[in-house]
């Protein structure tokens, strides 16, 4: 099976032309093999591109633990720029569709290759307190603090959250240093607390000044990671909302920085960042 490693800010995937290759075995089961950073290529799971009767590409991915994923911010920039680099289009704007509904993606091109991408990532839905509210202007206008922060209890210690989706959940805490709390700790208690039945991201995050907050991330069925795209784009939505910065703001990650904007037109938010492909080969498994 060929394949391809690549990286968005350090959160990396591998990734499978599945308009090329037929996968050897079941997809959950491959992501583990693939993942796996002693036996198999290592990564924080698999992305598979397949052809969309919607869209002009479909992006399929699955965690290092084998769990199907709906969104992943950093892996659609790299889908974006695999189908750019490799011939597979020649737009620049591409339309991919994931489990979270079809996004737009916008290319950066210099000397023929894709170097940056800005993801629409949609329209933010606040989960705080039980609530589904969609983010728009309007209704982020009508919201009171109570709405917005909840308390949890984990392992003893009391928490506030702010609990937002970008297609998936990301459960958002304020910390005063994030290179020193012990997400390696708190991070596997909060993703599999029953409070979230179908898990969830934890992301920790330090407001730095206005225009840049300092975040780790949690993620649901893959550990701690480099980096999360969604995850970024809901620390920005719930720091804003929270009143520390404005609807433009740096998210700075182990891994990088992601540049994300909430439009006040529309209430979508905005992704920017890079993608690098990183190497490719043939995986055996027989």
């Amino acid at each position: 099976m060929k394949f391809t490693k690549m990286h968005g800010i350090g959160n990396d995937y591998v990734y499978v032309n599945c308009l090329e290759e037929e996968l050897p075995i079941d997809p959950s089961r491959l992501a583990e093999l693939v993942s796996d950073r002693h036996f198999g290529i290592g990564s924080d799971g698999l992305i598979l591109i397949k052809p969309s009767e919607v869209a002009d590409f479909c992006m399929d991915m699955y965690n290092a633990d084998g769990t199907r994923g709906s969104m992943c911010g950093n892996g659609i920039r790299c889908v974006a720029k695999y189908v750019y680099d490799h011939g597979m289009t020649n737009m620049s704007t591409v339309r991919i569709e994931t489990l979270a509904g079809i996004k737009d993606i916008e290319l950066t091109i210099k000397n023929g290759k894709a170097v940056q991408a800005k993801v629409d990532m949609g329209l933010p839905v606040l989960l705080s307190n039980d609530q589904e509210i969609a983010l728009t202007t309007d209704a982020v206008e009508a919201l009171s603090r109570d709405q917005i922060w909840e308390g949890i209890e984990s392992d003893g210690q009391d928490y506030r959250m702010i609990h937002i989706s970008m297609g998936n959940p990301h459960a958002i805490f304020y910390v005063e240093d994030t290179p020193s709390f012990p997400l390696e700790k708190v991070g596997p208690a909060l993703e599999t607390h029953p409070r979230f039945p179908d898990r969830t991201n934890v992301e920790i995050i330090q407001i730095v000044d206005p225009t840049l907050i300092r975040m780790r991330v949690w993620e649901r069925g893959a550990g701690e990671t480099m980096a999360c795209g969604t995850g970024a784009c809901a620390v920005a939505v719930a720091a804003a909302l929270n009143g520390d910065v404005g609807r433009t703001v740096d998210v700075r990650l182990p891994g990088g920085t992601l540049h994300i904007h909430w439009r006040e037109s529309d209430g979508h938010v905005e992704m920017s960042g890079p993608a690098t492909e990183v190497f490719t080969g043939d995986f055996d498994l027989f």
